[in-house]
Parts: structure tokens; sequence; C-alpha cells
């Protein structure tokens, strides 16, 4: 009797396509989730940086397309006495800024972190600098350093302490003292309600575990506190340092760089050479230029923060 061959079912059809991956995988529904982003990212913040890069090796300028030349902005840069003044007016323009940041900032997220009366209230007010538009912020502060009506210098005069008005803007070393602590008293809000919300994660029983110990209140910030506000110190401040170096809008609104080139930032100079004066492949070199710099800040931070989950036996992977 020959064998019948009995025909196998055939498997049940499934849909196929994007749809039935959105159904039954996450991870493809998470990506395209993903894309409206990508899409920004790409377009507003990738393509500008491509061009600015390609830029700074080309001679373009403002009305005439340019020629590949190489690495020539970058030589001229490199005998600019300018460009390297620029370069340390930033360094100590964001490391001083940071510095004062963090220790004020931290400070007053420990005290709104403390029980008090109004402490709501007091924490919208710790918000009032960064909220204001910076430009708002800077013109305010060009009045207050004014050469002729400072009310600095007034006020001095009057407890005569002065003979005469203090030329704000106009010393080199008072300017580069001006657009600093303005920069600090718009960026210490961020980093105190940043490091506010971190301080509300901390569990209040391990403080209560650590006193009842004979810890004292510098031990328990010592060893429970920053441990643990560790990682987000890490963000807040390379954020912070990063808008940091890279800020234009105080700096070009109080000074416009001056005096004698005194207060001009690496992203100000570039501003000035590659719109003002329309030399856009060497203002495009200046900004190419910040970017080791930029990195190195995301890479210390990262570093960091890899460090601490190695010595807390965290998995990186």
């Amino acid at each position: 009797m020959a064998d019948v061959a009995i025909p196998r079912a055939k498997p049940q059809m499934t849909e196929a396509g994007a749809w039935a991956q959105l159904k039954h995988n996450r991870n493809w529904l998470g990506f395209w989730f993903m894309v409206p982003a990508m899409v920004f990212l790409i377009f507003f913040l990738a393509y500008p940086l491509g061009l600015g890069i390609w830029l700074s090796f080309t001679d373009t300028r403002i009305g005439r397309v340019g020629q590949f030349i190489a690495f020539e902005n970058y030589e001229w840069l490199w005998d600019d006495s300018i460009f390297w003044l620029s370069v340390f007016n930033t360094l100590l323009y964001t490391f001083v800024a940071s510095a004062f940041k963090f220790g004020i900032g931290l400070y007053l997220a420990l005290l709104l972190n403390e029980h008090m009366p109004f402490k709501a209230m007091l924490r919208a007010m710790v918000l009032i600098p960064f909220i204001v538009p910076t430009v708002l912020s800077a013109l305010a502060f060009w009045w207050i350093f004014d050469s002729q009506f400072s009310i600095i210098s007034w006020s001095l005069k009057q407890l005569g302490l002065i003979n005469q008005n203090i030329n704000f803007l106009g010393d080199t070393t008072w300017a580069r003292i001006c657009v600093i602590f303005a920069n600090i008293w718009r960026g210490v809000p961020f980093v105190a309600i940043t490091l506010l919300a971190g301080l509300q994660t901390v569990s209040p029983s391990l403080y209560e575990a650590a006193t009842l110990d004979g810890a004292t209140r510098w031990q328990n910030f010592r060893y429970i506190t920053y441990p643990l506000l560790t990682p987000i110190i890490a963000v807040v401040m390379t954020f912070s340092v990063l808008f940091t170096f890279t800020d234009f809008q105080l700096i070009w609104a109080m000074t416009r760089g001056g005096p004698v080139n005194a207060t001009h930032l690496m992203a100000t100079l570039s501003y000035q050479r590659a719109i003002i004066a329309g030399q856009l492949g060497e203002g495009a070199a200046i900004s190419s230029a910040m970017i080791p710099f930029l990195l190195a800040a995301i890479m210390v931070s990262w570093f960091g923060l890899q460090r601490r989950k190695w010595q807390q036996g965290e998995n990186n992977d």
C-alpha cells in the first residue's frame, strides 16, 4: 500500500511590516518614538556642526563661496594673539564661575533642604535669576556697573569710601570680575535647584542612623550626602561648564568683548570674526577650536561617573 502524503498544516499567517513590530516588539516601538528626536538632532545640531567644521577648512566669506584651504585658518589662529587671549579668558571665566556656582549652589541646596518657614517661597525666589532672559540680566548688570550711573559707585561715594566713580567695565581686571559675577548670579539657581532635587532622594533614615552612631553634621555630609550626590554633581557641573564655556549673550550685551579684548571669549570672538567682519571660515575655525575643550569636559565627567560605579561595585554593562 503506497504511503499517502499527509499535507502539513501551513503556519498561521502573521501580520507583516512595521505595524506588527510595533505591536510585538517594544524595542522597535521605542525606536519609532525616538525618530522625531533623531531628526531634530540631525537637522538642527549635527548638520550645523558638520557645516561649521567644513567651513573652517575654507576661506568662505559673507556673500562669497569659499574654496578649500585645508588648515590655513588654524595656522592663522595659531599666530593670533587675540585668539589665545580669548582662550585664556574662556578658561578663566569658565573655571572661576563654575567653581563659585558649585559652592554657592551646593550651600543653597543644603539650606533649602532644611525645615524652615516660607521654604516654598524661598525656592521660587532662588529661581528668579535663572528664568529672567539673559539679555535682560545683562542689561541690568550693564547699568549696575555703568561708569557714570553705577549704584555701587554712588553708594560708596555716599559712604565716603571713594572719591570718584569706579570704571567697572572700562578696566580690564574689573571687567573680567563683573562678567564673571553676572554669570555666577545667573547660573547659581540651576545648580542649586538641581542639587536640591538630588537631596530630596536621600533617605532621612540614613541620617537618623548616622546621628544615633554619633556622627556630626560634617560627617553626615562627607559620608552620606556627598557620595550619594556625586552622580548628580557630575551631570549638573558638566552642563554648567558647557553653558559657561559657550556663553555669548551675557558677554556680548555687557562688554562686546572689551575693553581691549579683555572679556572676549571664544564664542564672542567667533561671532565678531564671522558675522561682523564677514570672515566665515575664520569664525568657524574659532568655533571648531572649542570642540576639544568641550569634549574634554564631557569625558572628565563620564570617566568620573564610571569610576564611581566601579568603586560601588556596579555593573557598567
